[in-house]
């Protein structure tokens, strides 16, 4: 089955709240414990309305269900939901900053199946057209496979604290276009 892209809609955050919670449970717990999963959820995994204000966010669709989710930035938050403490909402420079890629999450029956490589192609050209050439994004453990097979590189991990004293890895990556 065929699935479709589109942008999201403050309608959807109900379905890709469920979708980000069923895509970290079922396609991370190969690089992270469950409570490392359980703890992020809703904040460094979660929903970030400001991408969908922004017209950057992008849902897939197949026969009516959201399957696959993520977008771009233009502002300076890396990663986290709109609960996640720190967020910084202040607009990148075009001609010095680099776009972000952000929240990608696909469900796990639906994994390996174009999802994401469309995702990063429509992020990147969306992002060109606004005059971005580079970007900067923090891969979940899992993710990292995807984005370097489009040329991101960069292995600096970072340690994200979580509630509950706990703390998970992520890496940047970053990618210059052509």
């Amino acid at each position: 089955m065929l699935f479709t892209l589109r942008q999201a809609t403050p309608a959807d955050v109900p379905a890709i709240e469920t979708l980000i919670g069923a895509s970290v449970r079922g396609l991370c717990g190969s690089d992270y414990t469950a409570a490392q999963i359980e703890a992020a959820l809703g904040t460094a995994f979660g929903v970030d309305s400001e991408l969908i204000r922004d017209n950057t966010y992008f849902v897939a669709e197949a026969a009516g269900e959201i399957v696959g989710c993520g977008g771009w930035s233009r502002r300076k938050t890396l990663f986290g939901g709109d609960r996640q403490p720190g967020r910084v909402s202040e607009l990148l420079d075009p001609a010095r900053d680099r776009a972000r890629l952000r929240a990608f999450f696909v469900r796990p029956d639906w994994a390996r199946r174009g999802i994401g490589r469309a995702l990063v192609l429509r992020c990147e050209a969306d992002a060109r057209a606004c005059g971005f050439h580079a970007f900067e994004l923090v891969a979940t453990l899992p993710g990292r496979r995807l984005y370097a097979a489009f040329g991101y590189g960069g292995d600096e991990r970072l340690d994200h604290r979580l509630p509950g004293d706990l703390a998970i890895e992520f890496v940047r990556m970053t990618k210059r276009l052509p």
